[in-house]
């Protein structure tokens, strides 16, 4: 069983990696964990010594206010290395919680060290993960800031749909988004109440169809356009880096 495979589609998503860059991360060792669904994989405050990579199922990105709310700053998916910022930043300043059942990958910092040392261009890969995590924290604070609610739910869409195809995981124009519309309240900005009536307007213009988990983009072009959705954010254009 590899460590890589989602990670290595996402990576050559963006550039070619060579054979031997592709036996490193296939060799890493790593500690495979299984977490159920509401768990905390890295807590606020804590200091960790090794960086979580999904293999399987959803994450949130979140922080929460001392009277309970929460605001989630980003959903991870297969290939995404949920604290890899861990690695430098000590100790976390938000937290990690599993949507779904998931399937992780630990990889010691110590691992993450040698391969910075030895690999530069791997090195300059997993630096652009974080870099496109921040692309993506602009793009939902823009979209918190100024977007419409229906315009933000769109480019919501958009973009998930983009990174799971990275990855492999959608079919057609469908893909598994499972979440509650308390968690898409929480990630948008909205009640639920609000998340609801946007939602049921997307159906009404026959954007998407939704039932439970399962999404499917009708017109994606359409929908790009209500979410004014650019996606050069997402760095999908493999090019030397």
């Amino acid at each position: 069983m590899a460590l890589s495979n989602p990670l290595i589609a996402k990576l050559e998503k963006r550039d070619r990696l060579s054979p031997e860059e592709r036996r490193v991360l296939e060799a890493a060792p790593f500690v495979i964990k299984n977490v159920p669904a509401g768990e905390d994989i890295a807590e606020e405050g804590q200091t960790l010594d090794f960086s979580t990579m999904v293999l399987e199922g959803w994450t949130t990105r979140n922080k929460v206010l001392e009277d309970g709310r929460r605001q989630i700053t980003a959903f991870h998916i297969a290939g995404d290395f949920v604290d890899l910022h861990s690695f430098l930043l000590k100790p976390m300043d938000h937290s990690v919680t599993a949507v779904t059942p998931c399937r992780l990958a630990l990889v010691k910092h110590a691992v993450l060290t040698e391969i910075t040392e030895k690999h530069p261009h791997l090195t300059r890969m997993l630096w652009l993960s974080t870099l496109i995590d921040a692309a993506i924290h602009r793009e939902w604070l823009v979209a918190l800031g100024r977007r419409s609610a229906l315009s933000n739910l769109a480019h919501l869409l958009c973009e998930l749909y983009l990174r799971l195809e990275t990855v492999g995981l959608t079919k057609g124009g469908s893909f598994q988004f499972p979440v509650t519309q308390v968690l898409l309240a929480d990630a948008l900005g909205l009640s639920p109440v609000h998340v609801n009536r946007v939602l049921q307007e997307l159906r009404r213009e026959d954007f998407v169809t939704w039932r439970g988990a399962n999404v499917v983009i009708k017109d994606f072009d359409k929908l790009k356009a209500v979410g004014e959705f650019d996606p050069t954010y997402l760095n999908l254009t493999p090019v030397p880096r």
